[in-house]
């Protein structure tokens, strides 16, 4: 081990490149884990979700296009249009302290609308991590039709 910080100096004074490299990820790299442990929506995995539907009955918001919508949702997901989503919408808006889980295809656009139900005071807000494409390839249930 002595041996390793006595020759540290002269490696890292020959891979200066290497180093500042290793230096930045390391500092993404926490800063990724910290935003992750502080932020006030949780992502959830198909088998997570499973456990919340089964303990909690949750408000399933499917923010996917209307025609993906219609091919595939989970089983009590409403239906919302992105450009049509309101935290603020009077029937929404009764489910501030119930667990809410956005849903979208591949769990990349559910970010942008918790984060407004967040913004409006909602307590409890999830999202499916990889949205309908993890659901349906941990081969959980779906239903068709706009129900």
């Amino acid at each position: 081990m002595n041996d390793f910080l006595h020759k540290l100096p002269e490696f890292l004074g020959n891979h200066m490149a290497l180093a500042a490299l290793f230096v930045i990820l390391l500092v993404a790299l926490i800063f990724t884990h910290f935003a992750t442990l502080f932020s006030k929506t949780r992502e959830l995995t198909p088998a997570g979700l499973t456990a919340l539907i089964n303990h909690d009955n949750p408000l399933l918001i499917d923010i996917s296009p209307r025609d993906n919508f219609e091919k595939a949702h989970i089983p009590g997901a409403r239906h919302v249009a992105m450009s049509q989503f309101d935290p603020e919408n009077k029937n929404l808006a009764k489910a501030k302290d119930l667990p809410v889980v956005i849903i979208c295809r591949s769990g990349q656009t559910a970010g942008k609308a918790a984060q407004r139900l967040v913004k409006a005071g909602f307590s409890s807000v999830h999202i499916l991590g990889g949205g309908m494409l993890a659901w349906r390839e941990a081969q959980l249930p779906v239903v068709k039709g706009n129900k």
